[in-house]
């Protein structure tokens, strides 16, 4: 802990635009300091909705799930991969989730007949969350990034509760951090800083005063911008430093280091903390200068934003350094279903990841065939599973017609389907499979190798399930069912045994890779890939 035994709070805001990086530069300074501290961080988001959950991946980007079945943004994707630490619904504090305690509370008459206002019943509801988990983690260091812009109206308690918490805790345990823009006009060529000027002015108007300030831009910030924004905005020049645009995120705590962030912190926390980053920079530096690439197909009916499978293409990068390739990703729009096999023409592995609704499902049971027949590596996450065993029953054990419940309710072999026990539940924010559940794996199998081990838990979001009625005749026709629940009721992992890499999960993997420790199931994707690409050149 630090010398004065009191958790140190960091708050990152954002200005002039959404989609800076926040979440990118919280995970990065979590990232210079964990290696020593324990670092823990809260998202707060404005919206209403309890969690992301039943929000379209192409409006809000992809719905990261937690061990505990929390269903959060994105960016605990970035805390997970960066701090090398499993996140805990709690974490993410939504506006939905702050007005139903505040509900709850006062149907309980914890305000004592009162009456109940923004300010102070809200802000002091937050700041208690943050101490409360701070207190529970025994955290060091707790960061806490307030999503959206400065300005934005949801926000506006969140930014109240921050302001505060200087005078709560003192202001040696907590610092403001402001990640903003700098553009370079088309014409131009100069750094311009009025919209930093002008969101640290609208952030200083509700009390708050950055201690740093992240510029996002294409370029490093020249002297002369960091000189200027440091006379408008009140603070050091050292403490005006670039959020360059880079080739890969994992640069980004490196990129900070450089800056002397790690200075700026410990000088303004009071922390000790030293640089200890050899390892991490080993594996950047390897991940674009592999000997050789290859390329995986990403077939889905979200390609047209690549949030929506973020953590896939996170798990995809994470393999390169480790097997000593570059990997690249070619994304195959499954809706325009006859284009399907030209477009899998020269790539070296498919991935069929997680996703809803019947839209583009026959395009990916045409990849998925694709692969199994021509001998390309395969993977299945989720409903890229459920694709494969359709796609097996239609074409291998001859059931004619077969489908899952979810696309069509009166298939004559419903191979996919909704156990009884799921029945009853109506909202999609209960799915009954959602969070970590174990499975037991079968040795002598594909999956055992690559995890070593009998026992594998792994993250779920679904609700359909292999039909249990129609288990025999797949294994009988040759679907290996390599991983099961421990009740033996449920298929968890299915490969194929003659084919080079045929591998499929119910589960989504990806959420739990990270750059040190590369998902098992990608890991093999990848290293099949770069076989077969060898093989196709011979």
């Amino acid at each position: 802990m630090p010398e004065h035994g009191k958790t140190k709070f960091i708050i990152v805001t954002g200005g002039v635009l959404s989609g800076l990086g926040k979440g990118i530069a919280t995970a990065s300074i979590g990232n210079l300091l964990a290696s020593q501290l324990k670092v823990i961080p809260i998202k707060c988001d404005g919206y209403l909705n309890t969690d992301p959950g039943t929000m379209n991946p192409i409006e809000h980007g992809e719905v990261f799930v937690l061990d505990d079945g929390g269903e959060v943004d994105m960016d605990f994707g970035h805390y997970e991969r960066f701090l090398n630490i499993p996140c805990k619904f709690k974490w993410n504090l939504t506006m939905g989730k702050v007005f139903e305690a505040i509900r709850q509370k006062e149907r309980r008459g914890d305000y004592l007949g009162k009456t109940v206002q923004f300010i102070p019943h809200v802000p002091n509801l937050i700041k208690n969350w943050w101490f409360e988990i701070s207190k529970e983690e025994k955290a060091d260091v707790v960061l806490i990034e307030i999503g959206g812009t400065v300005g934005d109206m949801e926000n506006e308690l969140y930014i109240e509760a921050a302001r505060q918490l200087k005078k709560d805790i003192g202001e040696d345990n907590v610092m403001y951090v402001h990640v903003t823009y700098i553009p370079i006009p088309f014409g131009t060529n100069e750094q311009k800083s009025k919209p930093t000027q002008q969101s640290v002015n609208l952030l200083r108007q509700k009390g708050l005063a950055p201690d740093l300030i992240i510029g996002r831009c294409k370029e490093l910030l020249s002297k002369e911008i960091k000189q200027k924004i440091a006379s408008f905005c009140d603070v050091d020049e050292s403490a005006v430093i670039t959020g360059l645009d880079v080739d890969t995120i994992y640069k980004i705590p490196l990129l900070f280091e450089e800056q002397g962030i790690l200075d700026i912190l410990n000088k303004r926390l009071k922390l000790h903390v030293k640089s200890n980053h050899d390892a991490w920079r080993k594996l950047v530096e390897g991940i674009h200068n592999g000997h050789e690439s290859i390329t995986i197909a990403l077939c889905g009916k979200y390609t047209r934003l690549e949030d929506s499978y973020a953590s896939v293409i996170e798990a995809l990068t994470h393999c390169g350094p480790h097997l000593q390739c570059d990997v690249k990703v070619k994304w195959i729009e499954t809706t325009e279903e006859n284009k399907v096999e030209k477009d899998l023409k020269g790539v070296h592995g498919v991935i069929v990841p997680g996703g809803f609704g019947g839209r583009g499902v026959e395009g990916k049971i045409r990849a998925i065939q694709y692969c199994r027949e021509n001998n390309i590596p395969f993977l299945g996450l989720c409903y890229g599973l459920q694709l494969a065993v359709v796609e097996y029953a239609r074409n291998v054990c001859g059931l004619s017609g077969a489908h899952t419940t979810e696309v069509d309710e009166h298939t004559p072999h419903p191979i996919i389907d909704i156990l009884p026990e799921q029945r009853a539940v109506t909202e999609k924010g209960a799915t009954m499979r959602l969070g970590a559940y174990e499975a037991w794996v079968k040795k002598g199998t594909k999956v055992h190798e690559l995890y070593g081990s009998e026992r594998v838990s792994e993250r779920h979001r679904h609700r359909y399930e292999v039909n249990p009625a129609y288990h025999d005749t797949l294994q009988r026709n040759g679907l290996v069912f390599s991983g099961m629940s421990p009740n033996q009721q449920l298929v968890e992992f299915i490969e194929l045994s003659k084919h080079p890499y045929f591998v499929a999960t119910q589960a989504h993997p990806e959420l739990k890779s990270t750059l040190i420790k590369p998902a098992p199931l990608f890991y093999g994707l990848v290293k099949a890939a770069k076989a077969f690409t060898k093989a196709s050149k011979a």
